[in-house]
């Protein structure tokens, strides 16, 4: 634990992403909250009056009797900033923090496709936190964005660079099942999910067909080059609340085995740097050897929701291999993600 905890604000604090930083943030070793925002209505009041609470754990004490400030740089002192903001927001308001030198943890879209911002994860990407210099660089800021990848993308991506770290991964085919919690609140009327399955989820299969091989790149010169493998995908919404499923299809370069491949999952380890970070997951992925798992409802709190879960390995006749993979959303796929980025960012020193 450090001697002194390093002030952290959190925007867009009442919404269903902001509220998930703060339960994780609640007792957080290294990092305590200082400062909490949201939109104009809600700036001014009490966070426990102004915040409908929609997880199951009660809203920390602490948290309600924070007074709402507005999402602006001058509200916050905080060094680290975790944003929750909706893309169409982040776009401008999250440059504006990192301006005034904050280092902002994004779990929007917003910025995910520049060349010189990374999609981090530190157990598979940790060298691309390099880019934050040559961001601050050639933007002039002061401080700099770092984002989440798109919480169906993360389960995924950790269980394609374990296999192409040893197989060289070649084509990927994925199907979604991605829970209600992704939607954000109050999300998908229920008229539209119950007795039913959304075939449709605007710009996912998108995110999903290009996030993992960015985020299996590596920074050449001033910006981050993907990895160059083929990526087809199907998004679904479906009535379960946290937990996103993808059923994964998979063709390497080289032949592999179900048996080397799921020794590949359960040996792959994160790169030392972000190995005994305090969101770090021990162990990477959790291989399920039952015929039924993972399941959502049984396996998303694995790792205190930030491990990978994959089951279900076995033979493709199409792609090789294929197998299930299953990643809490809010927490691996969002905030948990987002504090596990900003960690690394302060045991490599980026954090000034």
């Amino acid at each position: 634990m450090m001697d002194k905890k390093i002030p952290v604000a959190v925007l867009a604090a009442t919404g269903s992403v902001g509220q998930r930083f703060i339960q994780l943030l609640d007792n957080h070793p290294w990092f305590e909250v200082t400062a909490l925002t949201a939109s104009d209505r809600s700036a001014g009041q009490l966070y426990g009056d102004a915040c409908h609470w929609v997880l199951p754990d009660a809203m920390p004490e602490w948290a309600a009797k924070m007074k709402v400030l507005p999402t602006a740089p001058e509200s916050t002192d905080a060094p680290i900033v975790f944003s929750a903001l909706p893309a169409d927001t982040a776009r401008d308001a999250e440059p504006l923090f990192a301006q005034a030198g904050k280092a902002v943890f994004s779990n929007a879209s917003a910025y995910r496709r520049e060349p010189d911002v990374s999609i981090l994860m530190p157990e598979i990407n940790a060298d691309q936190a390099a880019i934050v210099d040559i961001q601050r660089k050639k933007r002039g800021w002061k401080g700099f964005i770092v984002t989440n990848s798109n919480c169906t993308s993360a389960g995924m991506a950790v269980t394609l660079k374990a296999l192409n770290d040893q197989f060289k991964v070649k084509r990927v085919f994925a199907v979604s099942l991605q829970a209600l919690s992704g939607a954000g609140y109050p999300g998908v009327p229920s008229m539209d999910i119950i007795d039913n399955v959304v075939p449709f989820i605007g710009g996912e299969e998108e995110k999903l067909e290009w996030e993992s091989r960015k985020m299996l790149g590596r920074v050449q010169g001033e910006s981050i080059q993907p990895l160059d493998f083929a990526v087809s995908a199907h998004c679904n919404r479906v009535a379960v609340t946290d937990g996103h499923v993808v059923c994964l299809s998979v063709e390497t370069e080289s032949k592999v085995s179900v048996e080397e491949a799921i020794n590949c999952l359960q040996s792959y380890q994160a790169p030392e740097v972000s190995r005994d970070l305090p969101f770090a997951p021990k162990p990477v992925i959790v291989v399920r050897s039952e015929k039924d798992r993972p399941q959502p409802r049984l396996d998303r709190m694995t790792g205190k929701g930030m491990a990978t879960v994959v089951g279900r390995v076995r033979p493709d006749p199409l792609f090789g291999l294929k197998m299930i993979v299953l990643s809490h959303n809010t927490i691996r796929g969002a905030a948990g993600g987002s504090i596990y980025n900003a960690e690394l960012l302060v045991n490599l020193g980026k954090i000034v």
